[in-house]
């Protein structure tokens, strides 16, 4: 299928005309949708989805330990985040909010990252050598800074796409309108991707919006919104690579953002500090895991001739032994207390300066071990 007649296949579309290529049991119902991709990509993007699942319960089992904070669950997300990583240039500017892991462990997941979770700011900083902005905590405040980063590559030429990640629930804050807005206005090399897992912590989808979907609000945008099925992972894959040639097609008929709309479900908690159990039941969960991304990918790819039990074992072999790695490492970093008051201002505030002496004073009369124990 020819690029232009893809875009018309995707993009003219109705918003709840939901796009998928394999159906929950792996099988391609849309096989004009299929992308061509080398058997040792998929195997890779297999990986990287074992591994994402895995490094989510191995993180949920190190909170439960106190040997991690606070963590949010990606499960059931892998489709997406792997998928939609795969389809974009090693350069791509990717900005995420808290959930999106698997981007990262696309993008090859610097060990320093888990260190955030750890307390330790260093982690955000890592993400740099990856073009990954940090990771953003408050609810969709991140976006109209990946719009404002895809205007200067726009005016400087820079032919990158900023690719953004988000929940459902930020579509109701003020930056989601404002950084839509703009992008449409000034016609910015934008992917919005709203990863639709249907909670925003306890607030089901339907208490978010009185829209149909989340994909048709880019109409008041003036640019193009689709929904994708998000356990899917060839179908993100497709749509993000068709939205990410669109974002750079300077001459165009069509604006250059696309908000997409990934339809899925978080298996888990919020975080590590919340319980789904008070609004939501298990029956639910189930139904969504019936659909689960990995095991629709493991048998497409089994059918496919690309993966094996040999091959399956080797690679979670490799996941077992890079997480190790990777935990080990992190856990051989001590903190220094100080630390906490060396980036706040540009100039340290005599306050500032005042604390820190505190800190250094009590730390030298009792001892670091006295001031640690749990009382």
């Amino acid at each position: 299928m020819s690029g232009d007649v893809l875009e018309r296949e995707l993009f003219d579309r109705a918003p709840d005309d939901r796009i998928r290529v394999l159906d929950a049991d792996g099988t391609v119902v849309a096989p004009e949708l299929e992308p061509a991709l080398e058997a040792e990509t998929l195997r890779s993007m297999y990986r990287d989805m074992r591994f994402s699942r895995r490094f989510d319960e191995r993180m949920i089992s190190l909170q439960r330990q106190g040997r991690l904070g606070t963590y949010s669950s990606l499960a059931g997300q892998e489709g997406s985040q792997i998928g939609s990583t795969y389809a974009l240039a090693d350069d791509d500017v990717l900005s995420f909010q808290y959930r999106e892991h698997g981007a990262l462990v696309a993008r090859g997941l610097p060990w320093e990252y888990l260190l955030y979770w750890m307390g330790h700011e260093d982690g955000n900083a890592a993400l740099a050598d990856i073009d990954v902005f940090p990771l953003n905590i408050s609810i969709a405040s991140h976006l109209p800074h990946a719009v404002g980063w895809a205007w200067a590559a726009k005016l400087n030429g820079d032919e990158r796409v900023s690719v953004v990640h988000f929940g459902d629930g930020s579509t109701s804050e003020g930056d989601f309108h404002e950084a839509l807005n703009f992008a449409g206005v000034f016609d910015t090399p934008n992917v919005f991707f709203c990863n639709n897992n249907q909670w925003a912590i306890s607030i089901p989808r339907e208490r978010q919006t009185a829209s149909a979907t989340i994909a048709q609000k880019a109409s008041a945008y003036g640019f193009e919104g689709v929904q994708v099925d998000g356990m899917d992972p060839l179908a993100t894959y497709v749509v993000t690579d068709a939205a990410r040639k669109k974002a750079l097609d300077a001459d165009g008929d069509r604006l250059r953002p696309t908000l997409i709309e990934a339809v899925q479900y978080r298996y888990g908690a919020h975080t590590t500090a919340d319980d789904p159990s008070v609004y939501r039941d298990d029956e639910a969960v189930e139904q969504w895991r019936e659909r689960d991304p990995i095991d629709r990918f493991e048998s497409y790819l089994r059918t496919e001739g690309v993966l094996d039990d040999d091959r399956i074992e080797a690679i979670e072999t490799e996941i077992e032994d890079t997480l190790e790695t990777l935990v080990d490492r992190a856990e051989g970093v001590v903190g220094d207390p100080s630390e906490m008051f060396e980036y706040t201002y540009a100039e340290p505030t005599p306050r500032l300066e005042d604390q820190r002496e505190s800190l250094a004073e009590l730390r030298e009369r009792h001892g670091d071990d006295a001031l640690l124990e749990d009382e």
